[in-house]
């Protein structure tokens, strides 16, 4: 793919793609809510719709539209209290597009070059998931989804079965291997999450190095 067609598709409307950020989890191990933790001058909420805003326009908050109905538009959970998976479906269940990024608030290191290389590979592959994996596992929570896949969450939540991973193996999955981003420039590190109030101060050092 040319530079000039690189652009282009990243920077028109018609590229069709809603991103999400998943805000709605409990943060019980960091003892406060993650959403509204400082990194920087900025929020993680606020860094991750940074984040999200440089691949599309669109972009909505999954979570409680009480807490954050004032930072631009919500989507409930239909499925309550069932972790990453209900907030995937309700997503998808809102989106009018067939791509939709999901990005978790906890994941300050994610590039936006990354996010638009992300859907790039999306759209080329066709798959019903697209995928990043490291040394770690697959990262489902920085991933393309298509509109399509909310069928197989709802079963799998109907179900009363949580795991997003495992689904991957009922559909067309293209997964981004650690090795194509290493190739492609991309540091594993980009997925470090932040849970534990521990976590949060290595990554607000990492940061600081960094910078």
């Amino acid at each position: 793919m040319n530079h000039v067609y690189h652009q282009r598709v990243l920077g028109e409307s018609e590229f069709g793609v809603t991103a999400f950020v998943l805000a709605g989890g409990k943060s019980s191990r960091m003892g406060s809510d993650k959403a509204f933790l400082s990194f920087g001058d900025e929020t993680l909420l606020l860094r991750a719709l940074k984040a999200a805003g440089s691949v599309t326009r669109d972009v909505r908050i999954v979570g409680d539209a009480g807490k954050f109905a004032a930072f631009g538009q919500t989507v409930e959970d239909v499925y309550r209290e069932r972790g990453p998976l209900g907030g995937i479906h309700a997503a998808l269940s809102s989106s009018e597009t067939e791509l939709n990024l999901m990005l978790a608030v906890d994941l300050p290191f994610v590039e936006s070059r990354f996010l638009k290389y992300l859907l790039l590979r999306a759209q080329e592959s066709g798959a019903w998931v697209t995928v990043p994996c490291t040394d770690s596992g697959l990262q489902p929570l920085c991933a393309v989804y298509r509109r399509g896949f909310v069928e197989t969450a709802e079963h799998s939540l109907i179900e009363g079965k949580n795991k997003i991973d495992s689904l991957f193996r009922r559909v067309e999955t293209y997964v981004i291997e650690a090795d194509e981003l290493m190739r492609a420039g991309f540091s594993a590190e980009m997925f470090r999450n932040v849970n534990t109030p521990e976590e949060l101060a290595v990554a607000k050092s990492l940061r600081l190095e960094s910078s």
